[in-house]
């Protein structure tokens, strides 16, 4: 999907969630391929056993190398854990940053947000459901940032809603209610969604997106701007 209505800034990475604490000091293009190689070996563990049952050690043997070398990169596991979990959760939660001189319409703005949510939540799997399945792994301070990034989205969801029902596009009551309900839908993937299922990942964004347009009473099909 096309990022050009987009703003060209997102939220910052906050400096006291995880960005490398072990005995690495600066970022490389060498070492921040070997940081990718640890979090691909480290999600597949965690999706396929949990994080209470997945150890450094079988990341380290996952991986075939050495401890110090997992620890020259991440102070320990959670971080891993939580470095895999920060990347999706800013690509969701900024789905609706667009450019200030975008002038399409409010529900139009809303339907290709949602439809970016879901998308994003499905191209982030399994990684996407971390928060989901294992929300009792996070720190305080990882749970606060978190938290700041969905009162970013919903601070643009819940104006963009209210303003598609003046212009007669949606038919909802409660503004929030109606915004919390819409975007579960993705929420609730990690309890269901299996990739190689019977409908392919661009078949089950379409169909969640066409229910989160019922679930805000869309009245019009907004035409597909560039976004």
């Amino acid at each position: 999907m096309g990022r050009t209505s987009e703003t060209p800034h997102k939220p910052p990475h906050p400096s006291h969630l995880p960005q490398g604490t072990g005995r690495q000091r600066a970022s490389t293009p060498g070492t921040d391929v070997q940081r990718e190689r640890i979090l691909q070996a480290a999600a597949r563990l965690f999706a396929a056993q949990g994080y209470a049952n997945t150890t450094m050690a079988q990341i380290v043997r996952e991986l075939g190398v050495s401890k110090p070398f997992v620890y020259y990169y991440f102070r320990d596991k959670q971080e891993i854990f939580e470095t895999l979990s920060w990347k999706p959760a800013v690509e969701c939660f900024t789905v609706l940053d667009f450019a200030d001189t975008d002038t399409r319409r409010a529900s139009e703005k809303v339907m290709q947000g949602l439809e970016r949510l879901i998308r994003a939540t499905i191209e982030n799997q399994p990684v996407a459901f971390f928060p989901y399945r294992e929300p009792q792994v996070y720190r305080p301070e990882y749970l606060a940032a978190q938290k700041k990034l969905a009162n970013h989205f919903y601070d643009r969801l819940c104006p963009l809603l209210e303003q598609a029902r003046r212009d007669g596009d949606l038919d909802f009551n409660d503004t929030r209610i109606t915004a919390l309900a819409a975007c579960s839908l993705p929420g609730f993937l990690y309890n269901w969604y299996r990739p190689g299922g019977r409908f392919s990942p661009d078949e089950v964004v379409a169909e969640l997106t066409m229910l989160a347009s019922r679930v805000i009473g869309l009245r019009r099909a907004p035409a597909r701007g560039k976004g």
